[in-house]
């Protein structure tokens, strides 16, 4: 559960529409709203599709509370019917979208809310909240499990964003692939493996790496880490290797020029016949950070700072649309924002092989089924009920299959076209 209120996140103008359409009759207006990109980050390939689970059960829990409304009628927000209508607050429409862990693309329906129109445009801003920052921080995360080739990943952002997102950002992790997290919170949640080192201050703490090293081996056993760049790191190595013996875990190294000292690390261990001893490096690592070091004698890898803040892009750049408004179709034609107006169905086109080729968008329609094509959309709430979705881990091994289906090309780090195209089919 969230520490902060789902209702909280209601922004100042939201409220301002539904007290304007409250008072011209507007309010009740069935209408459609749409969640889609205009375009990817820059240098992406694909989008990947995460928090909607968390989404779910946020807007299952959206109500204002009295002090809330309160708060909103003192402060001018609302007048005394927006604050009635407020009181009674139950989203009862429908949210529709793309599985968690599904691969979009600009333009593509990732989530659909249907209802009156003051129901679901109280819930913009919570939407957009919770799906911009998880689905920038799944597609840079998938984006180093792909650089990572099958090495295991470690979150351990936690310390480089706020409380709640460090949680939110380690489920979003573990949906693309990392194998654990260091945030304990995630974990009780979400049933994410959790995993950890001591850090320097434990070694500083003792009056010598030796005595540190054995306090953590004497507590935890020979299957830990240790921290071995405090001081010297050669000496480090040797000093965990004389303290635990070769039936070391693993040796963490969170400094230095990586590629050269993993070399000689491997090295060292052999040497000291610690062959089965492992090699984890952190410190600042990315996706090019991770690709570079390949060819390494790496096993795994610890990322903080690039997961949890999207790898250079925080947001998804992902908007809150209306599109239909009681079955007519609306577009807002601005310039370079123009929408396609319509509700939208959505099909992936694959050849006989599995490689995906196309995705095609229909609005106001269903696509012709083509052999081999997959609907994209699902039911996540009828009726303002929430439907069953599927555990975190189906969705972790739906985006491993997205990935393998996508042509080669789609999965560099380069900057390039999206992976798959894009395409929507005019109305009738």
């Amino acid at each position: 559960m969230s520490i902060l209120r789902p209702a909280l996140l209601t922004d100042h103008y939201e409220l301002t529409m539904v007290s304007a359409a409250l008072r011209d009759g507007a309010a009740d207006r069935r209408c459609v709203f749409e969640v889609f990109s205009r375009r990817l980050p820059t240098g992406r390939r694909y989008g990947v599709v995460a928090g909607t689970g968390r989404l779910v059960d946020l807007v299952r829990d959206f109500r204002f509370d009295p002090a809330e409304i309160d708060f909103l009628r003192r402060t001018g927000v609302v007048d005394d019917a927006g604050a009635d209508w407020l009181a009674g607050y139950r989203f009862t429409g429908d949210i529709d979208g793309y599985a968690e862990g599904e691969l979009f693309f600009p333009g593509s329906p990732i989530l659909t809310v249907s209802g009156s129109f003051a129901e679901c445009v109280v819930l913009e801003t919570l939407v957009l909240s919770v799906l911009n920052h998880d689905c920038a921080i799944a597609a840079a995360a998938a984006r180093m499990v792909t650089a990572a080739r099958g090495r295991t990943l470690i979150e351990m952002g936690s310390r480089r964003t706020h409380e709640e997102a460090a949680v939110a950002a380690a489920r979003a992790a573990y949906l693309a692939g990392f194998g654990f997290t260091s945030n304990l919170a995630a974990g009780q949640r979400y049933g994410i493996p959790t995993a950890g080192t001591a850090a320097h201050a434990f070694t500083l703490l003792h009056d010598d790496e030796r005595t540190a090293f054995a306090s953590q081996v004497e507590t935890l056993g020979k299957d830990t880490t240790l921290l071995v760049d405090t001081y010297d790191i050669s000496q480090g190595i040797r000093n965990a290797i004389a303290v635990a013996g070769p039936e070391l875990r693993a040796v963490r190294i969170d400094s230095g020029d990586l590629a050269v000292i993993a070399q000689q690390s491997r090295e060292l261990l052999d040497s000291l016949g610690a062959t089965e001893t492992k090699i984890i490096v952190s410190g600042d690592l990315d996706e090019y950070a991770i690709a570079a070091l390949a060819a390494e004698p790496v096993d795994m890898y610890g990322a903080g700072t690039a997961v949890v803040t999207g790898s250079g892009a925080p947001t998804a750049g992902l908007v809150y649309k209306l599109v239909e408004v009681e079955g007519r179709p609306v577009v807002k034609r601005s310039e370079q924002k123009a929408t396609i107006g319509g509700r939208k169905v959505a099909v992936r086109r694959h050849k006989p092989t599995g490689t995906a080729t196309e995705e095609v968008v229909v609005p106001q329609g269903v696509p012709d089924h083509l052999p081999h094509d997959r609907l994209l959309q699902r039911e996540y709430v009828i009726g303002g009920e929430p439907v069953t979705a599927p555990a975190l881990a189906e969705s972790r091994e739906h985006l491993r299959q997205c990935l393998i289906s996508i042509p080669w090309e789609g999965l560099k780090l380069s900057a390039g076209d999206p992976a798959v195209p894009l395409t929507v089919v005019p109305a009738g």
